[in-house]
C-alpha cells in the first residue's frame, strides 16, 4: 500500500534515510491516513540519537529529550521526532522509570497501546504492519499490542484512551482488552485529573457518546465518575421518561451527536416535524454550534444535566417519582465534578448555568423570553441544543406540544435578536453618566435604578429611548 506523505513530512524522512538512519511517519497519522481521515499531526521515529537528529535541521528544540522527542521547526510547521525506545518500568503506573533507545523499530513499535497505533510508513518502505493493525481496522477493533493487562499496567491512562477511540471511530473493543481495561479500571486513580479531563473530553464530544454504556458495564465510570453510575440504577417511574435517569443521559448525548434534524422522533407527524426543524435549523445557522468550545460545554451540560435527580426523588402515593429542584442538585453536582476535573473556569461557569436553566421554560411570550435572556446572559442560545436533545430523548407524553413550544420560543428569540432589542444593561439607552447628570447619586442605589429603567424595557422594548427612561427618573 502506497501514500503521498505531505512534502515537509518526507523531507524530514528523507534527510534522516539520506544521512543514513531509518526513518518513518509513526502512529495515529499512519492510521488516519488508512482510515482515509486527514491526520491532525505527524510524528516521526527514528533510530537516529536526539543530538543525531538535531545535527541534521537547522532549528530544532528539546520537546522530551529523556524520552528521546526533538521538535524540528521545518518551514514553519512542528514536527516530533523520537528515537526508537524500549520503556522500563512502569513504576507509578504513568511514566516508565527509564527509557532505553534501541536500533529495532519493532520494539519501538512493541511497546505502543493499540494495534491500530502500531502502524509505520515511509515511501520506501511502504507500511509496516508488525501487530496486523491494519487487520483490527478493517474490522474495527481495538486491541492493545501484546498482553492488555500489560499495557494498562504500564499506563492506566490506556484504559480511558481505548474507549475514546472506540468512541471517535465507532469500533468495538476486542474482548480481552475489554476485560483487561475492567480488572485494572481502579488504576485510573493514579491518573492525573488534567489527563483524564482531556480524554473524557474527548470521549464525550466523540460521534459515539454511547461508549459510556460500555464503560460503566465494565466498572470505569465507578472511578471516573461514580455519579453516572447511581443514575445508571435509577428508574424514573415518570410519564414524561421511558428510561432511568442514566440511560435517559445517553440519549441525549446520542441526540446531539447524531444531529437532532436527522432523527425522525416517533409520535409527531411528518409535518409537525418539519415545523420544528425550520425553526432549529434557523437557529442553528445563527450560531456555530459546532465549535471546540461551544460543542464541550454542551456535551457536559447534557452529561450533567440529571445527575441531581437520584438526590431529589421523591415517590407519590401512586407510585410515580418526582424530581423536584433537581436542576439545582444537579448543577452543584456539576460544579464538583468539573473542579475534581480541573476544568477551566469558563467551561465551569457556562456548564453549571446550563445544567441550572435546562428546565427552566417561560411561557413562549416576548416580554419572558427577553427576561430569561438576561437573566441567563449570552449563554442563553445554548440552551436550545441542550432542551431539543432532553426532549427528543424523553418518553412520547405530550411530545407534539414540547416540540412546537421549542420551535416558538426559537423564533421569538431570533426575532428579539434581530430586532436587537434590550435584553442588558449596556443595551439601555441611558448609562451610570446620564443618571448622575440627572441628580441621582453614584452608588448603590445608582444600581438599583438602572436595574429598575432594565425591568422597564424588558417588559416594552419601546420605552428604551434615553428621553423616556430619564423621564421615569
Amino acid at each position: 500500500m502506497r501514500f503521498v506523505l505531505p512534502a515537509k513530512v518526507d523531507q524530514i524522512i528523507k534527510t534522516l534515510k539520506n544521512a543514513g538512519f531509518e526513518a518513518y511517519a509513526v502512529g495515529g497519522c499512519v492510521r488516519d491516513l488508512l482510515l482515509k481521515r486527514r491526520p491532525n499531526d505527524w510524528d516521526i521515529t527514528t533510530n537516529a540519537r536526539p543530538d543525531q537528529v538535531k545535527a541534521l535541521f537547522r532549528r530544532t528544540f528539546d520537546t522530551g529529550i529523556k524520552h528521546g522527542t526533538v521538535t524540528v521547526i521545518h518551514k514553519g510547521e512542528h514536527f516530533e521526532v523520537t528515537t526508537y525506545r524500549i520503556d522500563g518500568i512502569y513504576e507509578d503506573g504513568r511514566h516508565p522509570k527509564q527509557v532505553v533507545f534501541s536500533t529495532s523499530l519493532k520494539e519501538d513499535l512493541k511497546r505502543r497501546d493499540f494495534t491500530i497505533n502500531a502502524l509505520a510508513y515511509n515511501e520506501e518502505d511502504g507500511l509496516v504492519d508488525e501487530f496486523d493493525g491494519r487487520k483490527d481496522l478493517d474490522n474495527r477493533i481495538i486491541r492493545a499490542v501484546g498482553d492488555a493487562g500489560e499495557r494498562f499496567t504500564e499506563d492506566a491512562l490506556r484504559i480511558l484512551r481505548a474507549f475514546r477511540f472506540a468512541a471517535q471511530l465507532g469500533f468495538s473493543i476486542e474482548e480481552k482488552t475489554l476485560k483487561a481495561a475492567g480488572e485494572l479500571a481502579g488504576n485510573l486513580k493514579n491518573i492525573s485529573a488534567e489527563r483524564i479531563n482531556e480524554e473524557f473530553t474527548k470521549l464525550i464530544c466523540s460521534p459515539h457518546p454511547e461508549i459510556l454504556r460500555d464503560m460503566y458495564k465494565a466498572g470505569i465510570t465507578a472511578v471516573i465518575l461514580p455519579e453516572l453510575d447511581v443514575c445508571m440504577e435509577m428508574d424514573q417511574k415518570n410519564k414524561h421518561h421511558l428510561y432511568t435517569v442514566g440511560e435517559h443521559t445517553i440519549r441525549t448525548l446520542m441526540a446531539d451527536a447524531k444531529e437532532p434534524l436527522q432523527i425522525a422522533p416517533q409520535y409527531v407527524t411528518e409535518d409537525e416535524w418539519r415545523e420544528f426543524c425550520s425553526s432549529y435549523e434557523k437557529i442553528r445557522n445563527s450560531f456555530d454550534f459546532g465549535k471546540k468550545d461551544i460543542q464541550k460545554k454542551i456535551r457536559y451540560a447534557l452529561l450533567f444535566h440529571d445527575l441531581g435527580k437520584p438526590a431529589c426523588m421523591t415517590e407519590d402515593e401512586n407510585g410515580n417519582r418526582h424530581f423536584k429542584g433537581h436542576a439545582e442538585r444537579s448543577e452543584r453536582i456539576a460544579t464538583d465534578i468539573l473542579r475534581r476535573f480541573r476544568s477551566d473556569n469558563e467551561t465551569l461557569d457556562t456548564v453549571s448555568r446550563l445544567v441550572r436553566y435546562h428546565d427552566t421554560r417561560p411561557d413562549a411570550k416576548k416580554n419572558l423570553i427577553r427576561r430569561a435572556m438576561s437573566r441567563i446572559g449570552s449563554d442563553y442560545i445554548l440552551l436550545f441544543p441542550v432542551r431539543v436533545a432532553d426532549t427528543l430523548s424523553q418518553s412520547s407524553y405530550r411530545r407534539k406540544e414540547k416540540l412546537e413550544y421549542e420551535a416558538e420560543v426559537m423564533d421569538l428569540y431570533l426575532e428579539i435578536v434581530r430586532d436587537r432589542e434590550c435584553v442588558t444593561l449596556s443595551d439601555l439607552a441611558v448609562n451610570g453618566s446620564d443618571l448622575i447628570k440627572a441628580g441621582i447619586s453614584p452608588g448603590p442605589a445608582l444600581g438599583e435604578k438602572l436595574k429598575e429603567l432594565l425591568d422597564i424595557v424588558l417588559e416594552d422594548p419601546e420605552c428604551n429611548t434615553k428621553d423616556y427612561l430619564l423621564s421615569k427618573l
